[in-house]
C-alpha cells in the first residue's frame, strides 16, 4: 500500500492540464522506515540515517497545442543520459525526463472512470471522475527504488497503470520492479514486438559511462489490429514505443489494445466502454525530472543546530555552464505514421516507419523554477547554484551559476536546518563536531532473480527456439526464447480466432523484413551525440527465424 501511496502524491501533482508530464518513477516513499523513525541527533557527532532527503520537480511547460489536426496520436523528445550518482545507492529514486499519457475524457465532467473496487477509487481528491489516475502511459529513463541490477548511469523503462493502479505493466512479462515473479498471465499487457532487441524485466543498460549523450524516444500509436465491437468492445490503437540510440533505432514494443479495454468488462461497467487509451486521443503534457527517494544523513553541532547531508547528484555541464537535459520535443498527428501504417498493414504501399514531418508539431517550451524540500520541509538557496531555462533551438535544461554554494554541474549537498527551512550551504560550512562529510552511504546491493513460470501461457504454445543467455552491462545475465510473434506469451490470455493473428502476424513479418535497426525513424536530434544501448542487448534471429519471431526474457538474476 505504501508504494501506492506515493503514485496518489505524483499524478496530484502533476495532472493532466498541469503542463506538466509526470515522470515514471514509482516506489516506496520509505525504504528505510526505521532509519526515518530515528529521533534527529541530540548531541554532536551523532549521526543518523534517513530518507526523505531531496524532493522536487524540475520541469518545463510549453504552448498550447493546436487542435486542427489534433497532435494526439504520439509524441517524443530526445532526454540526455548520464549517471546522477558515482556509485548505485540503495534506497536511491530519480527519474529523467519522461513520458506520461493519459485517455482524452474531456467531455465527462461528473462519472467516475474509476470503478467501485479499483485501488485509486478509495482517492477521493480524484473524483468525480478520477480521470488523471484512470490509465497511463509512463516510463522513460530513471533509477527507481526496486531495481534488482544496478550498475552507475541510468536504464530506460516502459510502465503504464491500465486499472486505476491496481498494477503496473514495465515490460513483456513483469511489473514495474513490484515483484520477482512474471504477472499473472490475464495482467500481461506489452507486446515484444523488436526483433532485435532483448527488454529486461530490470530495465534496459547503457553501454559505458554516459555524459548527456541523448536517447531519442517516442509513443505513437498504431493500428496493429482492427477496432472490435465484442466484449468489451476495443480501439486499434497500439501505444507502440520507438528508440532511436547510437547502436539500435526503431519500435520494440507496445501495449496491446485490450490492456485497456478488459477493464470495463473486468468491472462489469459499461461507461467505460470506448473511454481508455485503446480508443481515446492520448492527453499529454509538458516534460519534467521527478527527484523522489533520496537518502540523508542528520547531525548536530555542540550548539544543538541539524545539518544535513545528501549524496553528490551531478549533471553534465559544458564550458558555459549549461546543461542540456531535452530537446526536440515533437507531438505528432495521426498522419505522422498512423495512416499509412493502416494503409501498409491492409496491402497498400509500404510503410517506411519513419515519421512524417507534415504530421508533427513542436511546441514552444517554457522554463520554471523549482521548489524543492527535504523532508517536507522547504529548502532555499538553490536558485543560487543553477535554475531551468530554454535555451536557443528550444533546448530545456540547467543554467549553473557561479557560487560558494557547490561546484558547477552538482546539486547542492549540505544544509543547515533553520526553523521549518532547509538552508543550502557549502561543505567548509558544516561544522567538523558533526562528522557529516566523512559518512558514506550506503551501496544497493543485488536483488533477487526475476522468474517466469513453466506453465500457463510462457509454455502454450511456448518457445520455438532456445534458451539463450546474454550477460548485461548490469551485472546480470538474461536468459531468453525465441517466440512466434502471435504465440508470446502477452497474446494467450485472449481467444483471438486464426484470422485476426494471421492478419496481426502477417505485418509484423512485413515489419521485420523491412524495418531496420539503423534506419531514423524519429528525426535524428538538432544537436549532440546519441547514446548506445548495452551492445548484449541487440541480438540477431536464429536461422529461420528472421521475421515473425520476437526474443522474450524469461529470466534474469545476478551473474
Amino acid at each position: 500500500m505504501k508504494q501506492h501511496a506515493l503514485v496518489c502524491v505524483v499524478i496530484a501533482l502533476l495532472a493532466p492540464g498541469s503542463g506538466l508530464l509526470a515522470v515514471s518513477s514509482f516506489g516506496q516513499v520509505d525504504q528505510n522506515p526505521a532509519a526515518k523513525a530515528r529521533p534527529t541527533p541530540d548531541r554532536p557527532g551523532v549521526v543518523t540515517e534517513h530518507s526523505q532527503g531531496l524532493h522536487g520537480y524540475i520541469g518545463f511547460s510549453h504552448e498550447k497545442l493546436p487542435t486542427s489536426p489534433a497532435y494526439t496520436a504520439g509524441m517524443g523528445f530526445y532526454a540526455a543520459v548520464w549517471p546522477l550518482v558515482d556509485r548505485p545507492l540503495a534506497d536511491f529514486q530519480v527519474g529523467l525526463p519522461s513520458a506520461w499519457i493519459t485517455p482524452d475524457n474531456s467531455d465527462n465532467k461528473d462519472k467516475p472512470l474509476a470503478p467501485e473496487g479499483t485501488l485509486a477509487r478509495r482517492w477521493p481528491e480524484r473524483g468525480p471522475t478520477w480521470e488523471s489516475v484512470f490509465q497511463t502511459v509512463e516510463g522513460g529513463l530513471g533509477y527507481w527504488a526496486g531495481n534488482h541490477f544496478r550498475y552507475g548511469p541510468p536504464k530506460f523503462s516502459m510502465n503504464a497503470t491500465p486499472q486505476c493502479y491496481d498494477y503496473e505493466v514495465g515490460s513483456p512479462g513483469w511489473s514495474f520492479f513490484y515483484s520477482n515473479e512474471a504477472l499473472p498471465d490475464n495482467r500481461l499487457g506489452i507486446a515484444q514486438l523488436s526483433n532485435r532487441l532483448l527488454i529486461p524485466p530490470d530495465a534496459l543498460p547503457f553501454e559505458g559511462n554516459p555524459n548527456g549523450e541523448f536517447l531519442g524516444y517516442a509513443w505513437m500509436a498504431l493500428p496493429f489490429t482492427d477496432p472490435s465491437n465484442g466484449d468489451p468492445p476495443t480501439g486499434d490503437q497500439s501505444w507502440t514505443c520507438f528508440l532511436t540510440a547510437a547502436n539500435f533505432k526503431g519500435p520494440i514494443a507496445y501495449y496491446i489494445p485490450e490492456t485497456w479495454s478488459k477493464i470495463g468488462k473486468l468491472f462489469h461497467y459499461p461507461f467505460i466502454y470506448g473511454r481508455g487509451l485503446d480508443a481515446r486521443p492520448g492527453v499529454m503534457g509538458g516534460g519534467a525530472m521527478e527527484i523522489n527517494t533520496v537518502p540523508r544523513f542528520d547531525a548536530a553541532d555542540s550548539g544543538g543546530t541539524v545539518y544535513s547531508k545528501l549524496p553528490a547528484i551531478r549533471f553534465p555541464v559544458d564550458r558555459d555552464g549549461r546543461s542540456y537535459l531535452v530537446q526536440d520535443v515533437t507531438y505528432y498527428s495521426r498522419a505522422a505514421i498512423q495512416d499509412a501504417f493502416r494503409a501498409w498493414r491492409d496491402g497498400k504501399a509500404e510503410c517506411s516507419g519513419r515519421f512524417d514531418p507534415r504530421g508533427a508539431f513542436k511546441p514552444k517550451l517554457t522554463a520554471h523554477t523549482t521548489r524543492y524540500d527535504q523532508a517536507g520541509k522547504r529548502i532555499r538557496d538553490v536558485e543560487k547554484v543553477f535554475d531551468t531555462k530554454i535555451f536557443e533551438g528550444n533546448v530545456w535544461g540547467l543554467e549553473w551559476r557561479k557560487n560558494k554554494i557547490s561546484p558547477r554541474g552538482q546539486f547542492p549537498r549540505y544544509f543547515k536546518h533553520v526553523g521549518n527551512e532547509r538552508v543550502a550551504i557549502a561543505e567548509r560550512e558544516v561544522p567538523r563536531e558533526t562528522r557529516l562529510p566523512a559518512q558514506d552511504f550506503r551501496l544497493a546491493k543485488p536483488g533477487a532473480p526475476y522468474t517466469s513460470p513453466q506453465m500457463g501461457a510462457w509454455t502454450r504454445p511456448g518457445p520455438k527456439h532456445g534458451p539463450h543467455t546474454a550477460r548485461l552491462v548490469d551485472g546480470s545475465i538474461v536468459t531468453y526464447s525465441w517466440y512466434r510473434f502471435v504465440d508470446q506469451p502477452s497474446f494467450q490470455q485472449y481467444n483471438w480466432n486464426d484470422a485476426k493473428k494471421a492478419k496481426l502476424q502477417a505485418i509484423v513479418e512485413k515489419l521485420h523484413a523491412a524495418w531496420p535497426i539503423d534506419r531514423a525513424y524519429m528525426p535524428p536530434p538538432t544537436r549532440g551525440k546519441l547514446v548506445a544501448l548495452d551492445p548484449a542487448l541487440i541480438v540477431t534471429p536464429p536461422a529461420g527465424l528472421e521475421v515473425g519471431y520476437v526474443p522474450i526474457v524469461t529470466h534474469q538474476e545476478k551473474r
